[in-house]
């Protein structure tokens, strides 16, 4: 039997890709699941697929946990913290570009967290998870908004994971690389280079996601070999450093 079979389950940007698949998968475990979208139309398309499962709650990810609560009859058991803004740029990327990036891919993961804790650490139980992405592990060349606000992503689920464990909350922060959705469209010629040979469908994603949440475990890895990186960067940064900024000069001579 499935551990989320009969649960509540969130997912926001849902509206397609990793979102959709996560939504997809959970509903074929046996979960009710409420669709988010910033998108109507694309949220209400999903749920209407996966059908009496599922109900579309479209609107900001950081304002819709109450109506999301509602719509499950009262209660939210996972939380799937999915939506993210993928900004490319440099340090002289724009503050507004900057500021977006980090509040959507951390503060509304922060903002979630406010309105759910009370009631899963007041019943001992709850499920948080993070869609992070291998560069908050990492990083990725040519987006360094989207880079840093992801670590900021990881940083926080690894805080709630360290903090509230013995208190029955569990946490995943899913890591992958490429996946083929727009995302990985929208990163461009550094997506081409760096994500896209390895890209896997977002119906992997999801796999693994379920694979962790069997086994209990946090970090959530679609391509294993991520660990490896994470392990060299650690162990050896000035080399690991060295093998990213030759990936940069290639990127930029192929773009000169």
């Amino acid at each position: 039997m499935s551990t989320v079979q009969g649960s509540g389950v969130v997912v926001t940007g849902a509206g397609g890709g990793i979102g959709a698949a996560l939504a997809r998968r959970f509903a074929a475990e046996g979960a009710r699941v409420v669709v988010n979208d910033l998108d109507p139309d694309r949220a209400k398309a999903v749920a209407e697929e996966i059908g009496a499962a599922a109900v579309a709650v479209p609107g900001d990810a950081s304002e819709i946990v109450e109506e999301a609560r509602e719509a499950l009859g009262g209660t939210v058991d996972v939380w799937c913290a999915n939506a993210g803004l993928a900004s490319g740029g440099d340090a002289f990327a724009d503050e507004a570009v900057w500021a977006a990036a980090w509040d959507v891919n951390v503060m509304a993961h922060v903002r979630a967290a406010r309105a759910l804790l009370p009631d899963w650490l007041e019943r001992g139980s709850g499920r948080f998870v993070s869609t992070v992405s291998a560069a908050g592990l990492l990083t990725m060349v040519g987006a360094a908004p989207y880079s840093v606000s992801k670590h900021g992503a990881y940083a926080f689920a690894e805080w709630l994971s360290l903090t509230y464990r013995h208190r029955g909350l569990k946490v995943h922060a899913i890591c992958p690389q490429g996946v083929r959705t727009d995302m990985l469209t929208a990163a461009g010629s550094a997506g081409e280079l760096v994500l896209a040979p390895t890209a896997i469908e977002p119906e992997d994603v999801a796999d693994s996601l379920l694979d962790a949440i069997e086994a209990d475990r946090f970090l959530v890895l679609p391509h294993p070999e991520v660990a490896g990186f994470y392990q060299a960067r650690a162990t050896d940064p000035e080399r690991w450093l060295g093998n990213m900024n030759h990936i940069q000069r290639k990127w930029e001579g192929d773009h000169a």
